[in-house]
């Protein structure tokens, strides 16, 4: 108690003392008993909340001027800035206020919407659970089987912007308050007039709304990501500013909202966030470790190649728990089980067991190698073709996609310009040798996303965004302190800063100059006469961004889709390419009379196409069926008469609609 006073005497705090205690202590001095006070650690001072309380003054009440904080204002001016820039480069490139409901739906092609579509069907159902039902038993999407395709695809963002779209609407119907605007478009060109509808009334613009939504609101973490990395607002600043001086090669959100990447990426940012203020806190809690468990859980739920990126991080071993409530969540995914992120974690965990060789680690290890020749192999062999000269069917369908390639050489030259490369080498020169785990921690990750964005393009959307969080640190005093005092670092950033902006305006300025209109009369032409020539359980088959289109906008059952992953529906894939294939007709006929096919969508387009030397499908085709190589492509014979095996009903320019014959009792 001694010890309390003295210190509370020379703090000058105004503590109120415990009565006897310095008396007790003077008489055992003066007494000499040789006892000595032990000097006590000196508290640390409660912080003040202002000057006038050590006075007893009360200390001032929160008004509505402090709900928000100062600071706090570039990151408002940033979401609203980012979201505005996307909403107007959507915008410009579709005139997406001024289509009719069909053209929005056929704006979002190939696996845009696939994933749109179960959005309608939840929302046109007569109640949310019956469209619930209707996706968790779906017949249309890979006819005759019924799948669940929360289980095969990663929809839940669908069914909570569904649950949400109803909400809304059933709301603002029961308050008698207007959603939407609608008015009669003149497309001329001896076009019929459209409707258009704009609002959050309007399906399409609800959704897009959202994503644009969502994506602001992930800039705002980056400038709060790169604020606390580097320990200064300026910081966070650059990293904004690198995004969007780089935005073409940061993401293709403006272009492609459906893509699961839209709704996944922001989560990742702040799974990151987090994760870096666990490595800075010696003692997180279990407030900070929840939030990042969730974190990988709305980040992985939505997008099936997440397994890459949490593959780097995979020493965080807390990031299992994620993982299983993800594998419940999709009803038993195998793809989330059998990923290389779940395989590593299986492979830690046996190699930290003492069951080396027992019974437990041969199970296991029978399971993943099962697992990882049926449906990872894909995967796989992609991986072996970037290495070696191994090529087959399914890599071939991946790699004449560019998204799926190599890296372009352009890209590194992009990033020399905008000083974005140049930063990140001297940031990495910068924490070799460093022990600042959080430092050395990025920058094995940044080499990590490298390597995944030379080997298959499509991923340098993590590298980019990651390489803007590293060009952070170029504001931070624990690696270039050596410049001089705070101004000094301050004025270097800013000029590094300005050299940036030279050819980040002028990226800038080419995306907003992108003007366009959308516009696909063929398919329109095809889809309406789908939907008034055809019985609503007619099967269709054929390019698997064309059925994409028939599921949603005609409604019709199909039999392939553009969710490529899973081996079954590549399988039925390559039965329904084999129109593009130089096998005889009789064989595609059979093919398609047994998976049920009514109606075949011929495009000429998919029979010519040439993205480089090797990828025109019957090029592909050649490599696994060389007793027919050299002979006309069945669908160059086709594309000039149909008879005798297939029967055209509709053809326009770019469309022909085979009809197939029913199979007879005895092909059966």
């Amino acid at each position: 108690h001694g010890g309390e006073v003295a210190e509370t005497e020379r703090q000058g705090s105004g503590a109120a003392r415990r009565p006897g205690c310095a008396s007790r202590l003077r008489q055992k001095q003066t007494a000499g008993q040789g006892w000595q006070r032990r000097r006590r650690r000196p508290r640390p001072r409660p912080r003040r909340l202002f000057s006038g309380q050590e006075r007893g003054l009360r200390p001032k009440q929160a008004g509505p001027r402090s709900v928000r904080r100062p600071e706090d204002g570039p990151v408002y001016f940033i979401y609203f800035f980012f979201r505005y820039h996307l909403t107007r480069l959507f915008e410009n490139d579709r005139h997406f206020s001024h289509l009719s409901a069909l053209e929005k739906e056929m704006a979002f092609r190939t696996e845009m919407g696939l994933y749109y579509s179960y959005f309608k069907t939840i929302i046109e159902a007569p109640t949310f659970l019956n469209g619930l039902h209707h996706v968790m038993n779906d017949g249309l999407t890979e006819y005759p089987l019924v799948i669940n395709t929360l289980k095969r695809f990663n929809l839940y963002p669908e069914v909570v912007l569904a649950s949400w779209y109803r909400t809304y609407s059933g709301t603002m119907g029961l308050l008698g308050i207007p959603t939407k605007m609608c008015w009669s478009i003149n497309r001329g060109e001896g076009l019929s007039p459209v409707e258009s509808c704009e609002g959050m009334g309007d399906p399409a613009y609800f959704y897009v709304a959202f994503v644009f939504l969502l994506n602001g609101a992930m800039m705002g973490l980056f400038f709060i990501y790169g604020t606390y990395l580097s320990g200064s607002r300026l910081g966070g600043i650059i990293t904004a500013a690198c995004f969007f001086f780089n935005h073409g090669e940061s993401t293709r959100v403006m272009w492609t909202p459906p893509l699961r990447e839209s709704f996944s990426y922001p989560f990742l940012v702040l799974q990151m966030l987090l994760l870096t203020y666990i490595l800075r806190t010696r003692e997180p809690g279990k407030k900070a470790m929840v939030a990042l468990g969730l974190s990988n859980v709305f980040f992985m739920l939505p997008w099936q190649f997440a397994q890459f990126v949490l593959l780097t991080q995979v020493r965080a071993l807390t990031f299992g728990d994620p993982c299983s409530v993800c594998f419940v969540l999709m009803f038993g995914n195998s793809m989330l089980l059998t990923s290389f992120y779940a395989s590593s974690l299986v492979s830690i965990w046996v190699s930290w067991s003492d069951y080396h060789r027992g019974i437990m680690y041969d199970a296991i290890e029978n399971l993943v190698m099962f697992f990882s020749f049926t449906c990872r192999a894909h995967i796989s062999s992609l991986i072996k073709s970037k290495f070696t000269s191994y090529k087959d069917f399914d890599t071939m369908m991946y790699t004449c996609a560019a998204e799926f390639d190599f890296m372009e050489v352009e890209t590194p030259l992009r990033y020399i310009k905008t000083l974005l490369l140049p930063i990140n080498l001297l940031v990495v020169a910068a924490v070799v040798g460093r022990v600042r785990i959080t430092h050395f921690f990025f920058t094995l990750q940044l080499i990590a996303f490298a390597v995944l964005a030379v080997l298959i393009m499509r991923l340098k959307l993590f590298l980019t965004p990651h390489m803007c969080i590293m060009a952070s640190l170029v504001c931070s005093r624990q690696l270039f302190g050596w410049i001089g005092e705070k101004l000094k670092l301050q004025l270097v950033a800013f000029a590094i800063l300005a050299l940036m902006a030279v050819q980040g305006v002028s990226n800038l300025q080419n995306q907003w100059g992108i003007i366009g209109e959308f516009s696909n009369l063929p398919q329109e032409q095809l889809l309406e006469w789908i939907k008034a020539n055809t019985k609503p359980s007619a099967v269709f088959a054929g390019a698997m961004p064309t059925m994409a289109s028939v599921k949603l906008s005609a409604g019709r059952p199909i039999v392939n889709h553009p969710h490529y992953e899973d081996a079954g529906l590549r399988e039925r894939t390559k039965m329904v390419y084999a129109m593009y294939s130089r096998k005889p007709a009789e064989v595609v006929k059979r093919n398609l009379q047994n998976l049920q096919v009514d109606f075949f969508i011929l495009e000429d387009s998919w029979c010519t196409r040439r993205s480089r030397p090797g990828c025109s499908m019957p090029e592909i085709w050649d490599l696994g069926d060389q007793e027919n190589a050299g002979k006309i492509p069945l669908c160059t014979i086709l594309s000039r008469d149909s008879q005798p095996h297939f029967k055209t009903v509709f053809q326009n320019t770019v469309y022909k609609v085979l009809k197939v014959p029913k199979a007879s009792k005895v092909t059966r």
